[in-house]
């Protein structure tokens, strides 16, 4: 009860601030009245979003939309209030400071104490805060769609030398719950097909948490072709049901079976704590698919990789399909076995941030995990961190695109 008083004083202080805002740069009263309906629809469709919420169902569109506007609105009103405050406290610092000069206060701001808030400050606030309020409605509308290839060649010493020039694509988070295009998820599927690949590996996160979020996608899905070495598929933290409520353990039970099942009805073989051989010219490489391991407080460690490894030898290679990448530096990184490649998903790049190649990376996400989205290295070892398919909790992805990765193996000569 105390959070929800906080945050509803937090958002009465940004409402009250962006309205002086807007009384500061107009006089028109039908723009101010425009300002306080679009507020008002804004925050009663976000409440009756919220309220829409079921765990007992996943989430849901309402819900989906009500996080996006939340996004879409408090994040600009956010910068605004910032930016206004900052300013009163320049004016109170400038009130003491005339006060204790004795300076006398100009008429027009009527004997205040506190110097009178200046227009340009509110015009400077709106044209900064319409920055991100571009980005994010990008974001909402196209961004979560925006589609990227992203491909990448790594070099090994160990790599057998059938091997070199093997090339594989990685998908990751699909989140089939959140989707509501279809037509734009067939634009993916077709660009999956294209890429030029001998396997499919897709690093977990099939739903949100419910089964069921995967039957209107079984059809679209299932139109990814077969490959040579055909489609493996892990487990990622969604896909065990823990943030769905289950009215008992059976019911949870089921739904965590059926989502197991999904994997082999859309052509994957679902990899838990095993491992597969790919076969070429009297040599092989070890695919081997861990189940979800992860750091954070809440996430189970289930990942075995001395279980999904028997009968692999620390000189065998091995492409390691683990889905959260904090188990790469835990675990894996130190592991006897010596896993060359790790494939990791689960951050999203947050689905916000700024990407300019040979300029900027940034994400928030990089406070929380070190390995957040891309290609790293470390003592000769690799993991790559695909920043997701689909989309979760916020409905759109501002800087960072959803992605689908081909990366080929070669020898290093």
């Amino acid at each position: 009860m105390g959070r929800l008083i906080g945050l509803l004083a937090v958002f009465v202080l940004i409402e009250f601030y962006c309205f002086q805002a807007v009384r500061q740069v107009t006089k028109n009263k039908l723009l101010r009245w425009g300002y306080v309906i679009v507020s008002a629809l804004g925050i009663a469709y976000i409440i009756y979003g919220f309220s829409q919420f079921d765990r007992n169902h996943g989430t849901n569109h309402q819900s989906l939309v009500a996080g996006a506007l939340v996004v879409l609105f408090y994040l600009p009103k956010a910068i605004i209030t910032l930016l206004l405050i900052l300013e009163d406290v320049v004016r109170i610092i400038r009130g003491i400071v005339n006060y204790a000069k004795g300076t006398k206060v100009q008429r027009n701001e009527k004997e205040s104490f506190v110097p009178s808030r200046r227009k340009f400050v509110s015009h400077i606030a709106f044209g900064i805060a319409s920055i991100p309020f571009i980005s994010v409605l990008h974001g909402i509308t196209i961004g979560r769609y925006k589609f990227e290839v992203r491909k990448h060649i790594i070099e090994f010493e160990d790599l057998p030398e059938a091997f070199d020039g093997f090339k594989f694509t990685q998908i990751s988070d699909i989140h089939s719950g959140s989707f509501d295009n279809e037509e734009k998820i067939r634009y993916a599927v077709d660009l999956i097909n294209a890429q030029e690949s001998e396997a499919l590996l897709f690093t977990g996160d099939i739903v949100n948490s419910i089964a069921d979020e995967m039957i209107p996608w079984y059809d679209v899905f299932s139109r990814i072709r077969k490959y040579k070495y055909g489609k493996f598929s892990i487990l990622g933290n969604h896909d065990y049901g823990d943030y769905a409520h289950w009215d008992s353990q059976e019911a949870r039970d089921k739904n965590f079976e059926e989502i197991c099942d999904i994997s082999p009805k859309i052509g994957f073989k679902l990899l838990r704590n095993e491992h597969v051989w790919f076969e070429k010219d009297g040599q092989r490489i070890a695919v081997v698919g861990v189940e979800n391991w992860g750091v954070r407080g809440h996430f189970q460690k289930l990942g075995d990789l001395d279980k999904s490894t028997e009968g692999i030898t620390a000189k065998d290679f091995k492409i390691l399909m683990s889905h959260d990448p904090s188990h790469w530096e835990a675990k894996v990184l130190e592991h006897p076995k010596n896993f060359q490649l790790t494939l990791s998903g689960h951050t999203h790049g947050s689905q916000f941030g700024i990407e300019i190649p040979g300029f900027i990376k940034w994400s928030p996400i990089q406070y929380v995990y070190k390995q957040w989205a891309g290609l790293y290295e470390k003592v000769g070892k690799y993991i790559y961190v695909n920043r997701g398919f689909g989309y979760h909790a916020y409905q759109g992805r501002t800087g960072i695109w959803p992605e689908i990765t081909v990366i080929e193996l070669k020898r290093k000569k």
